[in-house]
């Protein structure tokens, strides 16, 4: 009985664990980088619009591979505003999915590829581009965001979505260092 019992348990879940594994690889789970799996390289050298624009909706990875989730993050942007590209690359999509402008940049020396959404491309599939060279203008009327007007930010490598923000050095990421400033009116100490 017991053994019969303990092939039923390692029959139901193995399999288990190994979707569980591949869900994990294909959403790119924050996890430890395993010699398999490369880091993602801080190599922006802009975000895509404004300088430092309000994260809106966060990377929300999905528990499975058609689950629900955010893959992507959604930036604060206005109609009209530029969007740039995060670093170079090759333009590898210019067009419409489900009625929404994309343009999509391989980036250079990587498997990496970003995605831009809703946009009004400046750029044609094939085109060389530039960190901070402008790739389009943010789209009126995108429904992602309801009321207000965002930029849907996307990172895949292969068929994994990662968190964009990965991209992102510290320096850009973050408010920069600190700064000292005068103290006025304080007295100095004495001796």
């Amino acid at each position: 009985m017991r053994r019969a019992m303990r092939w039923m348990w390692a029959a139901t879940a193995l399999p288990l664990a190994l979707a569980a594994t591949a869900a994990r690889a294909w959403v790119g789970a924050d996890a430890p980088p395993s010699p398999a799996t490369p880091p993602v390289p801080a190599l922006a050298r802009t975000w895509p619009v404004g300088v430092r624009p309000p994260v809106l909706r966060g990377w929300e990875p999905p528990a499975t591979v058609y689950g629900p989730g955010h893959r992507g993050v959604d930036l604060e942007a206005s109609a009209g505003d530029p969007v740039r590209a995060v670093a170079a690359g090759r333009v590898s999509y210019v067009g419409r999915v489900a009625g929404t402008g994309v343009v999509s940049v391989r980036l250079t020396g990587t498997e990496l590829r970003t995605t831009y959404e809703p946009v009004t491309a400046m750029v044609r599939t094939g085109d060389e581009v530039a960190a901070g060279q402008v790739v389009g203008r943010v789209e009126a009327g995108g429904a992602h965001c309801g009321a207000r007007g965002c930029v849907h930010w996307g990172l895949l490598r292969g068929d994994v979505y990662l968190d964009p923000l990965l991209l992102l050095p510290p320096w850009l990421l973050n408010r920069g260092p600190s700064r000292l400033l005068p103290v006025l009116g304080v007295p100095l100490p004495e001796g």
